[in-house]
């Protein structure tokens, strides 16, 4: 089996940590985003994923090389010259998709984190026999997003309606595809959207069904959901395999350490925290809802709450960073330093404090 992964382009919602890598390669959990979709694709028997990308494929390449060895599976770029919407790049990459098989392929936001029922979605996909398959999540604001009306009891899709004003439920497109071949005949090679063109198409013709996908979903393109996302991601680590969680006196709910980093005496440490490889965390420290990227040092004392510290920073003595601070990589925050939402671009020394939200050049 084959998938396709809409990497698509700059990030912008997630700098500056995509100053330093493509979005897909920022850390998410202590490993780059896109190989959580990866994995999962792999431990149900996919062989080959591709990779729809317009920004830096040769980063995205060099680094993936390394897990392709790993993994045991082919990982390639298919590059467009121009953005080509959500439906275009499958267009692109038409022969690396099809071969001789048949067999239906995924396509996968490279946003999207879930619990990724990947079997249970090819299991669906050949109970209905239809064309097309997408998996939706439920959600308490409908409105905000693009809503998916379907049959309950088949999930045929009758119609999709953006962003409704009138209820009209609340399910909506997850961003994780399964689609036989044939849906490569319904799109031209031009920028075009799967959600507003394709799929409305195949909808029309009852050949589309929709499967709601069981356990939690975000999308983490920006730092808010990021942070959401964390604490959803670590809760159904805690269900499913909580000894890869963090135990001890010092530790408070889900927190994810790397077995590399060094925590220091009378640290109290959680809910929702990641600290990367390489980490140095000195005594007194108090982290929560955060993520703590690879090589970043945290002086004593020092108290960091909803915030995304990037690569190889330094967060100072009895400094404070809250309310969705982001450091870019290589940031240097001095002592007693407060920091409230500021986001620092990378290379940076900060010798003030950040009162309000704001960007720092």
């Amino acid at each position: 089996m084959k998938a396709l992964i809409l990497v698509g382009g700059f990030g912008t919602r997630l700098r500056p940590l995509t100053l330093s890598v493509p979005k897909p390669l920022v850390d998410f959990a202590n490993k780059p985003m896109i190989l959580h979709q990866i994995e999962a694709l792999k431990a149900i028997g996919v062989s080959e994923v591709v990779l729809a990308i317009n920004y830096q494929p040769e980063v995205m390449l060099n680094f993936l090389k390394d897990f392709e060895a790993k993994l045991g599976i082919k990982i390639t770029c298919s590059q467009e010259t121009e953005p080509l919407g959500t439906a275009g790049p499958l267009a692109l990459a038409r022969d690396k998709l099809i071969d001789e098989s048949g067999e239906p392929f995924f396509v996968l936001n490279s946003d999207v984190i879930s619990e990724y029922p990947l079997k249970e979605m090819i299991e669906f996909h050949k109970s209905h026999g239809g064309e097309a398959s997408i998996m939706v999540t439920k959600v308490d604001e409908p409105s905000k997003y693009g809503v998916v009306v379907m049959e309950e009891s088949t999930g045929k899709v009758e119609k999709f309606v953006e962003k409704p004003k009138l209820f009209v439920g609340n399910k909506i497109n997850a961003g994780i595809y399964l689609l036989n071949p044939s849906v490569l005949d319904r799109i031209q090679l031009r920028p075009t959207s799967i959600e507003k063109e394709v799929f409305p198409e195949i909808a029309a013709e009852s050949k589309l069904f929709a499967m709601v996908l069981p356990g939690f979903w975000m999308d983490i393109g920006q730092p808010r959901d990021y942070i959401t996302g964390l604490r959803l991601y670590l809760d159904s680590l805690r269900k499913k395999s909580s000894v890869k969680l963090a135990t001890g006196a010092h530790v408070v709910g889900n927190v994810l350490i790397d077995e590399t980093a060094t925590i220091g005496e009378g640290c109290l440490i959680g809910p929702d925290v990641a600290i990367g490889p390489g980490c140095v965390v000195e005594s007194g420290v108090r982290l929560s809802r955060c993520t703590v990227m690879r090589g970043v040092r945290i002086k004593k004392h020092a108290c960091i709450s909803s915030s995304i510290i990037g690569w190889h920073s330094t967060v100072g003595q009895w400094a404070r960073v809250e309310n969705m601070t982001i450091l870019g990589e290589d940031v240097h925050v001095s002592d007693e330093i407060y920091s409230n939402g500021g986001v620092v671009l990378p290379h940076k020394e900060i010798k003030a404090s950040i009162l309000k939200p704001e960007i720092v050049m």
